[in-house]
């Protein structure tokens, strides 16, 4: 007959707590001898110092110590919160531009872009309804949210010359005029640059130069137009590593130093052409709204598509139309402003 030999059985979950943790799950009682162990530092308070001051002698400012004892503060829940585009923007002191220049108002004249100063247009209105679209975005609006860095705007085509600057100069020159914002464009078109040609602004360092070089200040890449709500960040010196410098870290902690100290502040960013170069779908990642312009009669559906398919980065993407020359509904703004005789 074969004897039957008693298995042995595995120490329970308990058990093993109880090797672990020194407690009989019997007797509740602990199984080591704890008395020899030296007693337990006090805890500092939070209002103490690294030194271990006390918050009475902690300078000019600390709290007292009943105030820091009272009650532990409760994070708010983040829906809560105040913005954290504001409370960065608050942090530090706003970036001085350290280049001035006028911008050449014959040449945006000439090229049937907006111009300040200048009596409305049909061209004006227009981007007013764009631009009132891109505030409502970040500012919310009754039934819709805000969306999280949407006062960052890039703006992109699928190809070159489908009008993505010259969407991109407008719509600046328009949020200019705001009385509760400021605008700062970036010529973000590493290759082949624009914004400074367009507006008759001389070049110099930019983008890509505070980017490769971190003692670089950040003022020598900003231009002060003589628009007073209205800088310009040039795109700088071209760098063989531009993808991946756009991609790096770096890049999302200079967008918010030029956001600091200016909560009010609107980025607008020139894309390179989405299908041409690599960069754009990066930018696309740094940003919260996208409009992707889209030239008529000429941006070809199938490019259209692989274009927004490349900058799903972007939570919100728009597309505008550019370059229509005929209206079903007849729209024609800028014609009421050039009438006389009362309304």
């Amino acid at each position: 007959m074969n004897e039957h030999r008693p298995v042995k059985r595995q120490p329970s979950l308990l058990e093993r707590a109880a090797d672990l943790f020194g407690i009989d799950p019997a007797a509740g009682a602990p199984t080591i001898d704890v008395s020899g162990l030296p007693p337990e530092p006090p805890k500092k308070s939070k209002a103490q110092n690294e030194t271990g001051t006390p918050p009475a002698e902690a300078g000019i400012g600390a709290a007292p110590a009943s105030a820091a004892e009272a009650e532990p503060a409760i994070e708010a829940a983040p829906s809560l919160k105040a913005s954290p585009r504001k409370e960065v923007a608050r942090a530090a002191p706003a970036v001085v531009p350290a280049r001035h220049g006028n911008i050449d108002r014959d040449r945006l004249a000439s090229r049937g872009m907006i111009v300040p100063e200048a009596p409305v247009t049909g061209i004006s209105e227009e981007y007013r309804i764009v631009k009132r679209e891109i505030i409502r975005n970040f500012t919310g609006a009754p039934g819709r949210p805000v969306l999280p860095r949407g006062h960052r705007v890039l703006i992109a085509s699928a190809n070159p010359g489908e009008g993505k600057t010259f969407t991109a100069v407008n719509l600046a020159l328009s949020l200019a005029v705001e009385a509760d914002h400021e605008v700062l464009l970036i010529d973000a078109d590493i290759a082949k640059p624009s914004v400074l040609e367009t507006l008759g602004l001389d070049e110099g360092p930019g983008l890509m130069d505070a980017l490769a070089d971190p003692l670089l200040p950040l003022g020598d890449c900003l231009i002060q137009t003589d628009i007073a709500g209205l800088k310009v960040m040039p795109a700088g010196t071209q760098h063989m590593h531009d993808t991946e410098l756009l991609a790096s870290a770096r890049t999302e902690a200079l967008l918010a130093q030029l956001e600091a100290g200016a909560p009010g502040r609107i980025l607008i960013l020139d894309s390179p052409p989405v299908l041409a170069a690599s960069p754009a779908a990066v930018l696309a990642g740094h940003v919260g709204q996208l409009i992707m312009v889209v030239r008529a009669d000429e941006t070809l559906e199938s490019s259209l598509r692989d274009a927004i398919g490349l900058m799903g980065a972007c939570p919100h993407i728009q597309l505008l139309l550019n370059g229509v020359k005929f209206s079903p509904g007849g729209r024609r703004f800028g014609t009421y402003y050039g009438q006389g005789g009362a309304s």
